[in-house]
């Protein structure tokens, strides 16, 4: 049971629809767990209410909050300041409010690496490919940059309208980190069977796959897979998509987005807390076999 008292302080998660949401769950265990007076609340907020939402958090100095779609990229007009990941990718899913100035952050990518650390994978100095433009997808690519990938083959439709977005944060993170980057078409098969051959990671960070269409797949049935590579989608549910099933059967190793899900709350949570949050008994707790 969660025992307010006149000293809580406040953090939660705006959005639109946030019902769904795991995170109350993790951060009210984590807060009990660690004897810390806080809680974690929804607020269903659409993009017309979102400037008045930030101005009444900000009146009643919450320690913080999380944004979920359609808010991330819409909130950064209203906050004081930027992490350097966030301000490279353009969205924010995590509010500090540190001394009344309310400074955004974006842990979708680190919570990523940290998965990725999880799988004993070591990515600095190593190339990676990435399937994707979109939020999910711009995240991962700096957050990979920034802890030292170094070079990346990015795989994106020529006509998504994410194209331009994804070719100036590649440059920017050029200059920034010094990764090398390759933007390609992703019907272009033959490239990119040569870009994971050359890859010590594949990242699936499109929604290709993803409930309630389970048997779609961003690759062909026969896409050679070489054994040495790892493979992660960023979909958890089905918690094994068909493109990890087929990576599987090739003999790589394989993960999907829990991990990310996961971590990125933990980020979230040690932003605001300075503590970490008990990762193995919010698994247990959850009741998932990670």
């Amino acid at each position: 049971m969660i025992h307010i008292t006149g000293e809580t302080g406040l953090t939660g998660l705006l959005g639109s629809p946030v019902a769904h949401s795991i995170s109350p769950l993790m951060h009210n265990y984590s807060f009990q767990s660690l004897g810390l007076d806080y809680v974690y609340l929804c607020f269903d907020v659409k993009e017309q209410g979102l400037k008045d939402a930030v101005q009444g958090l900000r009146a009643l100095n919450v320690k913080g909050f999380n944004l979920t779609m359609p808010d991330k990229n819409k909130v950064l007009e209203h906050l004081d300041e930027l992490s350097c990941a966030a301000r490279l990718i353009g969205a924010v899913n995590t509010v500090e409010n540190r001394d009344g100035r309310l400074i955004g952050h974006n842990t979708d990518g680190i919570g990523f690496m940290r998965s990725v650390a999880e799988q004993g994978l070591e990515m600095k100095g190593k190339t990676m490919t990435l399937l994707g433009a979109g939020g999910a997808a711009t995240a991962i690519c700096a957050q990979a940059a920034l802890d030292g990938v170094a070079h990346m083959h990015i795989f994106l439709r020529s006509t998504s309208s994410h194209l331009s977005r994804m070719e100036a944060l590649a440059e920017n993170l050029s200059v920034e980190t010094g990764c090398k980057f390759q933007i390609h078409d992703i019907r272009d098969l033959q490239t990119l069977e040569h870009a994971v051959r050359e890859s010590t990671l594949l990242v699936n960070a499109t929604s290709v796959g993803m409930a309630p269409r389970p048997d779609t797949c961003i690759l062909p049935e026969d896409f050679a897979f070489p054994a040495a590579l790892s493979v992660a989608d960023i979909i958890y549910n089905p918690w094994e998509t068909r493109l990890l099933s087929l990576a599987k059967k090739a003999g790589c190793k394989t993960f999907n987005g829990y991990g990310m899900l996961l971590y990125q709350g933990a980020e979230a949570f040690r932003i605001w807390t300075g503590q970490e949050m008990p990762m193995k008994q919010v698994r247990e707790y959850l009741q998932t076999d990670f």
